[in-house]
This record gives C-alpha cells, sequence and structure tokens, in this order.
C-alpha cells in the first residue's frame, strides 16, 4: 500500500497547554498535518465528522463529553491516540490495541514513538474500528459507577441519566435501556451495564433484564419455582432462580 502523502490530525484536549505541547510536538512530523483541534468531546465529535481525520488525540476527562462518550457514538474511524493524565484506563487502552496512550506529563520522545506507532498504523491499513467496538462494547472497567449515558440519534447528542433508567434488556449485540421518557439503543453488552452502573440500584433478575430496584413495584410466583416482576407502571419482567435469590438478598419482599 501506497503511504500517504501526509496524515491528517485533530487534536481533542480541554487544556490549552495540553493541546500547545501537542502542537509543538507535531512540528517536526512533517508528515503529520492539524486539521483542527477542540476544547471538549461535543465539539471533537463534530469536527470529526466535519473533518474526517486520519488521527486524533483525545483526551479523557472533558466537558461535555468525556473521551470515551465521544467513542460511544462515534461514527468514522479514525486512529487515536489518548492523551490524560489519568492512568486507571491505560492497561485496557493497550489491551484493546489502541495506537498508544501517553499519561501526562509525557516527553518529547514518548509522544515521537507514539506518532511514529501512529503514522505506521495508518500507512499499513491498520483497522481501528475493531478495538473502538471493544473499547465502546465493555472492554473498559470503570473506577467509578457511571452516572449517565450517551444516546446518539442522527447529529443529536442526549444524555440518559442512570436516575431515570426503569431496566435494561439484552437483544443480541445491543442493549435496550428503557427509562422514563422513552427508550434507547446502545451497542453495548449486558456485562458492562452490570459492571458498571451503581450496584446499590440495580439488579439483573433474569439473564435479559437489570432492573432498578427503585422502579420494581412487587415480585409474584408465576408457576412452579417462577416468579415475576411487577414494575411500578404495571410493566411485568421474567425472573431466574438466580435472580430471585438475589432480590431476596437485596430487597424485602
Amino acid at each position: 500500500m501506497n503511504e500517504k502523502d501526509q496524515i491528517t490530525a485533530l487534536i481533542i484536549e480541554d487544556e490549552e497547554p495540553a493541546r500547545s505541547i501537542i502542537k509543538h510536538y507535531l512540528d517536526k512530523h512533517d508528515t503529520v498535518k492539524i486539521v483542527g483541534e477542540c476544547a471538549d468531546g461535543y465539539c471533537g465529535l463534530m469536527s470529526i465528522k466535519d473533518l474526517n481525520p486520519d488521527l486524533i488525540f483525545l483526551d479523557i476527562q472533558m466537558p461535555k463529553l468525556t473521551g470515551f462518550e465521544l467513542l460511544e457514538v462515534l461514527e468514522e474511524k479514525p486512529e487515536i491516540i489518548f492523551t490524560t493524565a489519568f492512568d486507571e484506563y491505560a492497561i485496557k487502552a493497550f489491551d484493546m490495541n489502541a495506537v498508544d496512550y501517553l499519561l501526562k506529563p509525557f516527553s518529547e520522545k514518548r509522544f515521537d514513538d507514539a506518532v511514529e506507532k501512529a503514522i505506521t498504523r495508518i500507512n499499513t491499513g491498520g483497522d481501528s474500528s475493531g478495538y473502538i467496538r471493544k473499547l465502546t462494547a465493555g472492554g473498559i472497567e470503570r473506577s467509578t459507577p457511571l452516572n449517565r449515558i450517551v444516546v446518539r440519534k442522527g447529529n443529536a447528542i442526549s444524555f440518559i441519566s442512570v436516575k431515570n433508567i426503569r431496566y435494561l434488556q439484552a437483544e443480541d449485540d445491543y442493549v435496550m435501556i428503557y427509562h422514563i421518557n422513552g427508550k434507547a439503543l446502545k451497542q453495548q453488552t449486558m456485562k458492562y451495564y452490570e459492571s458498571n452502573l451503581p450496584a446499590n440500584e440495580f439488579i439483573r433478575i433474569h439473564r435479559s433484564y437489570l432492573v432498578s430496584i427503585e422502579h420494581i413495584g412487587r415480585i409474584e410466583p408465576y408457576g412452579k419455582d417462577t416468579y415475576i416482576a411487577i414494575m411500578k407502571d404495571g410493566e411485568r419482567l421474567p425472573v431466574s432462580r438466580s435472580g430471585y435469590k438475589k432480590l431476596k438478598e437485596k430487597i424485602s419482599f
């Protein structure tokens, strides 16, 4: 495959000094052209759509949209070099075959190594979609529980507060999230949500259902050794034997 004459790069970083360092370090990389910079995740998402860069330098903790929330709703698939002051995701990022993960403050040599890896991957036709899919489908273990879920519909971005979720239902490789204002489909796993939603607020009552304890009205028997959860709005959800055991341990009924 022929090498690209020039690789386009977008910087998505909320701190201006960090953006300046990246731009300064990129000065000697003649084959990399900076096509834009953003100070928040939402600007980054729109810029990726408009500019279609080959490479993005992506911070994780940012206003409006975090780096991982951006990845969840990203349609285009550029190569990614993470740049962040937090090391909690580093091992998982490497496991998912990200180009690189730069922990601030990083040296120019460390930065150059990451850029060269990105250039090689781009010029050899490396596919970033696989690791982005793994990152957003449940490969990342969070240090704190989720408090919101980002959803994209067309160009519109919205957030579902965890407090407003009634239950989640597994649908093949997707999860349907039922909340007080409707529902939304996410390409993630039930295991991801079970691991990352607040454990004291949600319970896995069935292999296909993860339910907000607050929205459970009562539990009723349904045939021999089977039960159903009656939600406060009247909806009925199946409860497995293991789910019933978890319910008995967590709530009184």
